[in-house]
Formats: structure tokens, C-alpha cells, sequence
């Protein structure tokens, strides 16, 4: 049986992330005019908040490096991700350019200074300078190399394409690339198997605005993040050997969630 929602739980969820954003939105427009430490910062305060306002327990397994530049890879299921990721990490997203024109998101995601790209061939080389220039100047990178969002069930394969940057060296150091597994194991305290998953996916043709009234009335939701060991492209010799350790480090951290085999972990 599927969880029910609440009606009354959803649209108080829905006014209060409403007023959140209204009141941090002029402060980081502001702190990025500006280029203040604040405009790094704040995009992880607001993400925190809404974390809490949807009422998402967040349990993490590793941590994240604690350097700079690095460029975070892992996988896609849902925007629901960002929130999780961005709870836990203070740094920009690479995203797709079509993000940029979604109400809301698209300009949420702008002052997070996402770094948007073209799935387009022709674009490749002028997308690697701008996200080589961001890790240039010390930028923390979340890359999804699947390139789209799924079911949550599985991990498409990673595109070698998007590891070109990390072929790179800032300050004659190899660019740190750590992978990560999400998964959305339980909501409303029950566990997430495989038929409830796609409830927390947003994938294909689903109404994004549907979906996210569909969450906000859930009552909790956890999900489980795991961070592995960092990596250097040095280590596998070629950025496609690089997308395939990813690739099965993530896939496995996956499947260990989906099957229960968690491990020792720490609240976020």
C-alpha cells in the first residue's frame, strides 16, 4: 500500500519554503554581486532548512573531501538530490541548460552559480574551459555523468565525456575526484522498495510540479548518502578508465543501499 499523503502537511511545507525563499533570495543576489564568502555559504544554509521543512533524514556514510578544487560525481535520480547533495556539500552544481529556464528552479539554480552545458558536441570544448576555469579558482563541483535522471533502481552508465576536466592539473596537483551513491530508502518510516521508489524519482514525463506537491505532503523521507575514496585520473590512466570506477563505485554503493547492506553511518 502507498503511503498517503497530507494535504494539510503539504501546503503549509509549500508556504514556508515560499517565505524561505523570499527572504534569502535578495541576500544571496547581494552576496554574489558582491562576491562575498556568503554566496558560497548560504545555498547550503537554505538547502539545510528545506531539508528539515520536507521533513528528510539525512544519513551519510564517508564525508566528503575536505579540499579544493574538487569535482564531487555520482548519481542522478531526482532534483530532490540537489537538496540532499547541497545539504551536505557547499558548492555549485553542473547541470543541463535547460535547468535555466525552469520557473523557481532555474533561478535558484543561478544563484547557486550552477554551471550550466549544452548536450550538444560543438559546445564541448567552450564547457570544459568554464568549468576548468571554475575549478581553476578553487570551485567545488557536483557532476551527475549520467546525464539525466532515472528511476532510482539502477546507475546509467557515466559519459567519459563529462571527465574531460579531470585530466587537468590546478597548481601542478591532479584535480580530486570523489564519487558518491545517493539512494531514498524509506518514507514515512516504511522501507523504499523497488514498486514505491519511483515515488521519489522525477524522471521522463513526470510533472515536475506535481511531483514536488506529491513529496511536500509525505511525512518523512530518508535518504542515504555514501561518499567513496577520492581519486585522481593518474590512478587509471585515461579519463574513460576514470568514468568506469566511477561508474561501479557508485553502482555498487547503489545497489548495497537498494538491498539494505548499509554500514556504519552518521546523521547529517
Amino acid at each position: 500500500m502507498i503511503p498517503k499523503g497530507s494535504i494539510l502537511r503539504g501546503a503549509w511545507r509549500l508556504a514556508a519554503v515560499f517565505l524561505l525563499i523570499l527572504f534569502l533570495t535578495p541576500v544571496q543576489v547581494a552576496a554574489v554581486g558582491l562576491r562575498h564568502k556568503l554566496a558560497g555559504r548560504l545555498p547550503g544554509v537554505f538547502h539545510r532548512l528545506c531539508a528539515r521543512l520536507f521533513g528528510f533524514h539525512i544519513v551519510v556514510r564517508g564525508r566528503p573531501v575536505d579540499v579544493s578544487p574538487v569535482l564531487f560525481v555520482g548519481n542522478h535520480t531526482s532534483y530532490l538530490d540537489i537538496m540532499v547533495l547541497g545539504t551536505l556539500i557547499d558548492g555549485s552544481f553542473i547541470a543541463k541548460s535547460e535547468v535555466a529556464t525552469w520557473p523557481l528552479f532555474g533561478m535558484l539554480a543561478r544563484l547557486q552559480r550552477t554551471v550550466f552545458i549544452e548536450r550538444r558536441a560543438r559546445h564541448t570544448a567552450n564547457q570544459r574551459d568554464e568549468i576548468s576555469a571554475r575549478l581553476d579558482a578553487g570551485d567545488r563541483l557536483i557532476l551527475f555523468p549520467e546525464g539525466t535522471s532515472n528511476d532510482g533502481t539502477r546507475v546509467l552508465p557515466f559519459k567519459s565525456a563529462l571527465f574531460a576536466v579531470a585530466e587537468r592539473e590546478v597548481d601542478d596537483v591532479p584535480l580530486t575526484v570523489q564519487p558518491f551513491s545517493l539512494s531514498y530508502t524509506a518514507l514515512g518510516g516504511l522501507p523504499l522498495g523497488r514498486e514505491w521508489r519511483p515515488l521519489l524519482s522525477w524522471y521522463g514525463e513526470m510533472s515536475l510540479p506535481l511531483h514536488v506537491w506529491r513529496v511536500l505532503t509525505f511525512a518523512s523521507v530518508r535518504a542515504e548518502v555514501r561518499f567513496h575514496d577520492p581519486v585522481t585520473i593518474g590512478q587509471y590512466g585515461s579519463r574513460k578508465a576514470l568514468a568506469e570506477h566511477c561508474f561501479e563505485v557508485v553502482r555498487q554503493g547503489v545497489a548495497n543501499f537498494n538491498a539494505g547492506r548499509n554500514g556504519t553511518a552518521t546523521a547529517a
